[in-house]
């Protein structure tokens, strides 16, 4: 017979509570200087606020995406959205020491579908006395959704766009503008999106983690970041007393229960698992390499204090304010509803022939001087 000896350790789901809900008023804050900051382009300087959030930049992804990308082709931080390049850098870093962490620890979509999804399930607990789970048939298929999303950006930007078609569009009126049109796309949305907001929104209820798990290409970006992460929820066989308990506490169904190592795009390191185990030393987080077990508070310091590292050094470099000067934005406010930008491959590469034809231009016009 087993020696059982009883989990002590203080749950840290309430260090994680907090820290989404942080996040999440940031965000909101953010959103608020934001609109005081479009309100003051709009009137002219008459009311609002001239200072505008660096942070709101964080929204703006495949922005960053294609500033990550310029960065390792050219070595230069493009200066236009700098925050946004630092904020993904950070996003990445605290996936690959802690993995898919920045999904349940900081991300405020995934504080608001892990809400809903947690509404979903008290219904469904109440009404059938289980969770509502995708069949495997149909969620395999649907979970690779997410990943097609995040092919076709990663294709369109790193295998289709030359190194002056990327510049070019990173120094697009477009890409000046883009967190201005991000804020009308909400302010001024459309029925149709509102629509699909809402499809998602009553789907994420029904289907836990419906976004999430199928459709959003950061969260396919982190779950490949899984794989090479150094870190693993471990367990212990040996003491474990086959409760099934961490299966039923996992947000993302994984069998818990049934493995030594989770190894999974979906594991989202939320810790959920480990504090529901009841048995001492039998479900930690450890390293892959020394399987030394790290304490779950050092866990949550470390997610959010690299989170906070790799940001601060883009506002202790000087690489977090972009460059675009308010007379720059007072110019473009009245014209940037009808900037486009490319939406397709075969866009990207008339794009791409387009700058090697100004730049063409530009060289015979200095060659001619």
């Amino acid at each position: 017979m087993k020696k059982v000896i009883k989990n002590t350790d203080k749950p840290v789901q309430i260090y994680r509570t907090i820290s989404q809900i942080a996040f999440v008023l940031l965000c909101i804050w953010i959103g608020v200087e934001f609109h005081l900051f479009v309100k003051y382009l709009e009137t002219g300087g008459v009311s609002g606020s001239p200072s505008r959030p660096p942070g709101v930049e964080g929204f703006l992804p495949i922005s960053a995406l294609m500033s990550v990308y310029y960065f390792l082709i050219s070595g230069e931080i493009h200066s236009v959205h700098p925050s946004g390049f630092f904020i993904l850098l950070a996003v990445i870093g605290v996936s690959l020491v802690f993995g898919k962490s920045f999904c349940s620890w900081i991300c405020p979509v995934g504080f608001l579908s892990e809400s809903l999804g947690d509404f979903g399930d008290k219904i469904w607990l109440r009404l059938f006395k289980r969770r509502l789970k995708i069949p495997r048939f149909l969620d395999y298929p649907l979970r690779s959704l997410k990943y097609l999303l995040l092919a076709f950006f990663v294709y369109a930007i790193f295998f289709t766009m030359t190194e002056l078609a990327l510049k070019v569009f990173l120094d697009s009126d477009y890409n000046k503008v883009a967190d201005i049109k991000m804020y009308y796309f909400f302010a001024e949305i459309s029925r149709f999106s509102l629509i699909v907001i809402s499809v998602l929104f009553v789907l994420s209820i029904f289907i836990r983690n419906f976004w999430c798990r199928y459709l959003c290409p950061y969260g396919a970006l982190l779950g490949i970041l899984n794989f090479v992460s150094p870190t693993r929820i471990k367990r212990e066989p040996l003491s474990c007393i086959d409760c099934g308990l961490c299966t039923k506490a996992c947000p993302s169904f994984i069998k818990v229960d049934k493995v030594k190592t989770v190894i999974s795009d979906e594991c989202s390191s939320c810790m959920s698992c480990v504090d529901a185990c009841p048995v001492k030393d039998t479900l930690f987080m450890s390293t892959v390499i020394r399987k030394k077990k790290i304490n779950k508070i050092t866990v949550a310091l470390g997610i959010i204090m690299l989170f906070i590292s790799i940001t601060g050094i883009g506002m202790i470099s000087g690489n977090w304010h972009n460059s675009i000067s308010t007379p720059q934005y007072l110019h473009h406010i009245d014209n940037v509803k009808n900037l486009g930008h490319p939406t397709g491959v075969r866009e990207i590469k008339e794009l791409n022939e387009k700058s090697e034809e100004r730049n063409l231009n530009e060289g015979k016009k200095i060659s001619g001087k």
